[in-house]
């Protein structure tokens, strides 16, 4: 399968926001239900299509992928692939080469995951990231990250 990823333009907003009902819908409404307005206030203002890129697969647009380049780390602001591309292996590709792109340049690989999203954790952890902390309201989010974990117990704020 061929795996590419072609700048997000402004023609691709429904796109990603339909794509975001289908591969994240369940658990946003698992943690806070969902509304289809707040959803799509949300996404108009999060929407940069200077800084996203659509994922293919085949040439098929296949999902979404949003990376930050910060100075001590690369940043996965958000990785989202439409569940018929789910478990084929694209995000695990798309990751791997993020991880190498981060030992490269020596920095840290780091993202936040829904703490309901385990499927995403698993694959997160499969890859080498692991949990440094929780945040949000009520501790939604995990962030995880290569970088070595600090001894003691995990910071929860």
């Amino acid at each position: 399968m061929a795996i590419g990823l072609r700048p997000a333009t402004s023609a691709d907003s429904e796109y990603c926001f339909q794509l975001h009902k289908a591969a994240m819908g369940a658990y946003i409404t698992a943690i806070w239900g969902w509304d289809e307005q707040i959803q799509r206030d949300f996404h108009a203002n999060a929407f940069t299509p200077d800084r996203w890129q659509i994922i293919t697969a085949d040439g098929a647009d296949a999902g979404m992928l949003h990376v930050e380049h910060r100075p001590t780390e690369i940043y996965l602001a958000r990785i989202e692939l439409h569940p018929d591309h789910q478990g084929r292996g694209i995000g695990g590709r798309l990751i791997r080469s993020l991880l190498h792109e981060a030992r490269q340049q020596s920095r840290d690989l780091t993202l936040d995951v829904l703490v309901v999203n385990q499927r995403a954790q698993a694959l997160y952890q499969r890859l080498g990231l692991h949990e440094v902390a929780r945040h949000g309201e009520n501790n939604i989010k995990i962030r995880m990250s290569t970088k070595p974990p600090q001894p003691g117990p995990i910071h929860r704020s």
